[in-house]
């Protein structure tokens, strides 16, 4: 399998980059990742982001799509492209150390 370092993290990812244990995540690795997905910096909005799809990871064992994420999230989906753009789920779950989210290609 292999791995990704995130500072002094080495993490096991999936062939996509996704992490493979969500319990491994930190907010240092989640800022790295972002970094990598041309976010310079994580703002309250993006915190609220990450943290609402990993209240639904924990709930339902799967990240949320786009559109629950825009339905239980405190942004809207024009915002969440904003804030992650170029595909708001996945850049949300792969920087909330989650899996792809289903129905994401």
């Amino acid at each position: 399998m292999p791995q990704r370092q995130y500072g002094t993290a080495v993490v096991d990812v999936d062939a996509e980059g996704f992490m493979t244990d969500p319990s491994r995540w930190t907010r240092e690795i989640a800022a790295a990742i972002a970094r990598e997905e041309g976010i310079a910096e994580l703002t309250p909005a993006h915190w609220n982001v990450i943290e609402h799809m990993q209240k639904e990871f924990r709930e339902t064992g799967q990240a949320p799509s786009i559109r629950r994420l825009s339905k239980g999230s405190v942004v809207s989906v024009k915002d969440l492209y904003a804030l992650f753009p170029g595909g708001p789920a996945r850049k949300a779950a792969r920087i909330a150390g989650l899996k792809k989210p289903e129905g994401c290609v």
